[in-house]
């Protein structure tokens, strides 16, 4: 059973990340060839750099994810804060009400967000670019933190906050020094989810960037019309290999602070 058990595990595992390190092996090919290891090189990288195009939508997708997953942190943790706060039922129905964005089809809530923003820019002169697409970004990851920092406040001691006023801390400083820091691994893997989401995010984008706000994703399914260069696998490579320093660091600081709390 244990033999069969490790042979499956071993097969999802080639099934997520065989085509991953496929991709890696040919951005460093030689030639264009999707099939067939011509020779090792480091060009495809060099020329990825020096492609306006790809660096600029790269710029313009990091710059939305960066300001959209810090918005989305900061409203997501204010509205879980006034979720918990609320009654039960209340607290219930304002949760299902939060999920919906997750569990509706994005190519429903990118079409319902354009509709949006057509309605808003024949009344408002609001023009489909950079801000439209940050407001449709927002929009998808702050349910996402408000999933992640909820369960923070079930596993916390409701009583601390009021022991902390008890004890002579003012509202605003009992929330910084004693709330926020229970309830802080929820928001950072909230701001780290959203950040995800909205790098990866196409469909969304696609609806609502607009001809003159373009992100990597969307600049990536125009050249597939053509064809994809190994330009592509490189820049892929380059966030793949990011993502893993990025989780193993977070993994690494999660573990010292676990050993901390138990006194390790």
């Amino acid at each position: 059973m244990k033999k069969l058990s490790k042979l499956y595990l071993g097969l999802v595992l080639m099934f997520l990340y065989v085509p991953i390190f496929v991709l890696i092996v040919f951005s460093f090919n030689t030639t264009k060839s999707r099939s067939v290891m011509s020779g090792f090189t480091f060009d495809w990288y060099i020329k990825l750099f020096k492609n306006e195009i790809i660096m600029t939508s790269l710029l313009n997708t990091i710059i939305v994810a960066v300001i959209a997953s810090i918005a989305a942190t900061i409203l997501g943790t204010a509205a879980a804060i006034g979720i918990n706060a609320m009654r039960k039922l209340p607290r219930t129905v304002v949760l299902n009400i939060t999920n919906f964005p997750i569990i509706n089809p994005e190519i429903v809530t990118g079409v319902s967000l354009m509709l949006l923003f057509v309605f808003f820019a024949a009344r408002m002169n609001i023009e489909f670019g950079f801000t439209t697409l940050l407001i449709a970004h927002i929009t998808f990851d702050v349910p996402y933190v408000i999933l992640n920092v909820m369960p923070k406040f079930r596993q916390m001691d409701p009583f601390l906050y009021e022991a902390a006023q008890d004890l002579g801390c003012s509202p605003v400083p009992a929330f910084f020094k004693v709330v926020l820091p229970e309830i802080m691994p929820g928001v950072v893997s909230g701001f780290l989810m959203a950040f995800t989401f909205s790098l990866d995010d196409f469909i969304i984008s696609y609806f609502t960037c607009g001809s003159s706000m373009q992100t990597l994703p969307v600049t990536i399914y125009s050249m597939t019309r053509r064809k994809v260069s190994p330009e592509i696998n490189a820049l892929s490579t380059i966030i793949f290999l990011v993502v893993v320093i990025v989780l193993v660091i977070k993994n690494a600081v999660g573990r010292r602070s676990a050993a901390a709390a138990r006194g390790e």
